[in-house]
Order: structure tokens, then C-alpha cells, then sequence
């Protein structure tokens, strides 16, 4: 009895002393991945493949642009629930569970309903401009946007199913999270990161990706509209809960580090060998075979083989604080929530320009961004009324002294 004592004990204060300190290379990779987002939005503008075809489309597709569109699409949403998912570790260190619940009301339901009442028609719109005669105004436009549910219909929250999935994911999660609060699930994750450690690999988490892939990816192919989208679902909930994991003992982050070269060559080769399928069109064709649930499977495992490496690299390069830092970690959840609505706004009217590829991914991509930041700054940055619609929290303004 003393001994479970002193272990459970000893346990609690290894995790509380693990996680006191600032992340920095994970508030630098949330912020490096949103900005990822608006050249990965515009290079979707010069792709049309299996991902399906973007608000507005070029003329002249591209295939560096499609190589681009692939490598990212393996990782990038991964990389975004994992995030989350460590983050959630954090904000339930300070917080009861009814302030995280509250929490992620303010901060992912209301700026999602925000965002679908007011920023998704306009690409929506855009859409409707580019591939119909429909060439009714904005206004006229906008009541039928709430004519039916994609893809039948306009109805859609866009790049905003992320918030949604998240919040879904943060009340579904909850009881775990809680339950890995407490010391028997303290000794759990201490007997992972025991187990993981004497194996030394960081591998074994990814079997759960790859048959999720491979059982679930045939029939559900990614259209995500939460309730008839199972593949995505576990599959960004399995990461949302690893973030999560990986926060709780500092010998996950150590173990990443002894495993460095060994995890960035395994996914260097995971990933050469999936564009090679792809570019010679030679993956196997959708279905219950043998051959394209082994693909997936090995999608999955390529998958977390990526997240692991970037955040290796960003525990060697990017674990440092500044004043870019401390702003960028603020505006990237505005950025995210607008910038999909900018580069297709500028996008409708670039493709129609007599310029090459890469003359207008440039315009789009630095427009969008240069866009995307003013309306932050001069909209939402200073303004409570704005900053609580887009998940911010308010600040007080404090009078001048004579």
C-alpha cells in the first residue's frame, strides 16, 4: 500500500513539473500550420483531383501544385486535432470542467455559427459565379444559400467543419481527459510512456490510425459533414487524444528525440512511395480489397509518422519565445477563420487574369494574406464585439491618468 502510495504520488508530480512550462514550439507550430493554410487554400485553385474541386478553379491546373496539395493533405488536419489536442492538456490544467466546457462554447461554437451565417456564403456565392449563370447579386443570392445541404443543396460550413469537429470532439473526450486527471489515469499514462520507452519506439500508436484507415476510409472517403463521416471522425478524435497523451509525460517528448533520424527517414520513404503511386496513378481503386485497405493502412501509419517528425523539428528549432509569438498566437485562430473566405474572394477574380500559374498563386496567396491581416487588425484585433465572435477573449481598456 505504500508503495502505490508513494508511486501514485510521485507520478503527479512528475506530470505537474512536466507540463508547467510554455510549449513554445507548439504555439509556433499552430502558427506555422494556419499560415500553411492560405498557400495550401490557393494552390487548391490550381488543382483538380481526388480531393475534390475548391470554390474557384483555374483555367490551367498545375502539377506542382497538385505534388504540394498531396504532401500537405497526408499531415496537416493531423497536425491540427493533435495540436488541439495538447492544447486541451493545458487548458484543463487551469480550468474546472464546467470553465472548459464554458471555454469552448465561447471559443469554438459561436465564432462556427458566426462563421457559417457569415463568411462561408461568400464563398459559397463565388461558387455559384464560377460554375452557373446565376449571376444574381450577394444579396439577392444569400437566402438560398439555406436551399438545401451540400452537395444537393448550398448549405455548408466549409473550412469551418474543423471548429465544429472540435468542439464535438472536446465535449466527447471530456470524460477521459477527466478520468486521466485522476491517479488511475495518471498510472496509465505513466505505464504507456514506461512501455513506450523500453520499447523505444514511437510507432505503436499508429496500428489504431492504420486500421481506422483501412476499415473505415473505403466506405467513408472524407466528406465532412460529422454525422456520415466515420473515417475522419476517429481518426482526428484518435489524434485530438494522442495530443493530449503526448502532454502528460515528458518521456514521450524524450523518446521523440532519441527516435529523430529514425522517424524523419521512415516517413521521407512512407511519403516517396505514396507520390509515386499517386503520380503514376497506380494506387489501388476504392473498395473492400485487400490491396486499398492495405493502403490506407499504410496512409494512417504515414500519417503519424509525419506529425512526429514535425514536431521533432520544431522541439530542435522552434522551442524559443518572442514578441512575433506572443502576436501570431492570438491572431492565427482569426486568420484561420477568415482566410479561406479572402483567397476564394480574391481568387474568383485573379484566375479570370491573362497571367501564368505561378504569377497568380503569388498575387492570391500574398493578397490573401496581406488582406486577411488588415481586416485583423483594424476589425477584430481592438473591438471586443469582433474579438468575441471570432473566439478571442476581450480586452479591457484602461483610462489615462492626467
Amino acid at each position: 500500500m505504500g508503495k502505490a502510495v508513494k508511486r501514485s504520488i510521485g507520478t503527479a508530480i512528475k506530470i505537474l513539473s512536466s507540463n508547467r512550462e510554455r510549449r513554445y514550439d507548439l504555439d509556433w507550430l499552430r502558427v506555422l500550420a494556419v499560415l500553411l493554410l492560405i498557400y495550401f487554400h490557393t494552390a487548391a485553385i490550381f488543382y483538380k483531383g481526388d480531393l475534390g474541386v475548391f470554390y474557384v478553379t483555374n483555367a490551367v491546373t498545375s502539377p506542382a501544385m497538385e505534388i504540394f496539395i498531396l504532401l500537405v493533405h497526408q499531415w496537416h488536419m493531423p497536425l491540427f486535432f493533435f495540436l488541439s489536442g495538447a492544447a486541451t492538456w493545458f487548458s484543463l490544467e487551469a480550468r474546472t470542467s464546467n470553465q472548459y466546457v464554458k471555454e469552448r462554447f465561447q471559443r469554438l461554437f459561436i465564432p462556427f455559427v458566426f462563421g457559417t451565417l457569415v463568411l462561408v456564403p461568400i464563398q459559397v456565392y463565388y461558387h455559384v459565379l464560377m460554375t452557373s449563370d446565376d449571376q444574381k447579386s450577394y444579396f439577392q443570392f444569400y437566402p438560398q444559400f439555406f436551399n438545401g445541404i451540400r452537395p444537393s443543396g448550398n448549405f455548408e460550413w466549409a473550412h469551418l467543419w474543423f471548429i465544429v469537429y472540435l468542439f464535438v470532439f472536446s465535449l466527447v473526450a471530456l470524460p477521459l481527459f477527466v478520468y486521466l486527471q485522476q491517479p488511475p489515469g495518471q498510472r496509465w499514462c505513466d505505464w504507456l510512456a514506461t512501455k513506450l520507452d523500453r520499447a523505444n519506439t514511437v510507432f505503436y500508436p499508429a496500428l489504431l490510425l492504420a486500421i481506422i484507415e483501412a476499415t473505415f476510409r473505403p466506405r467513408w472517403i472524407g466528406f465532412q459533414n460529422l454525422y456520415d463521416d466515420w473515417a475522419n471522425v476517429l481518426l482526428y478524435l484518435s489524434y485530438f487524444v494522442y495530443g493530449y497523451i503526448f502532454c502528460s509525460d515528458r518521456r514521450f517528448g524524450q523518446l521523440l528525440d532519441r527516435q529523430r533520424y529514425w522517424v524523419t527517414g521512415v516517413a521521407i520513404v512512407g511519403m516517396a512511395s505514396l507520390l509515386a503511386l499517386w503520380l503514376t496513378d497506380t494506387a489501388p481503386d476504392r473498395g473492400y480489397s485487400p490491396a486499398y485497405m492495405i493502403y490506407q493502412a499504410f496512409r494512417g501509419f504515414n500519417s503519424w509518422c509525419w506529425v512526429l517528425m514535425v514536431l521533432i523539428l520544431a522541439r530542435s528549432h522552434l522551442n524559443f519565445k518572442s514578441r512575433l509569438l506572443q502576436y501570431a498566437n492570438e491572431a492565427s485562430y482569426p486568420f484561420y477563420i477568415l482566410h479561406q473566405t479572402v483567397v476564394v474572394a480574391i481568387g474568383f477574380y485573379v484566375v479570370q487574369w491573362n497571367a501564368g500559374v505561378l504569377e497568380k498563386f503569388i498575387v492570391i496567396s500574398t493578397g490573401a494574406l496581406l488582406a486577411t491581416l488588415v481586416t485583423y487588425e483594424l476589425l477584430i484585433r481592438r473591438i471586443n464585439m469582433t474579438r468575441f465572435l471570432f473566439g478571442l477573449k476581450s480586452i479591457s481598456f484602461q483610462p489615462q491618468l492626467k
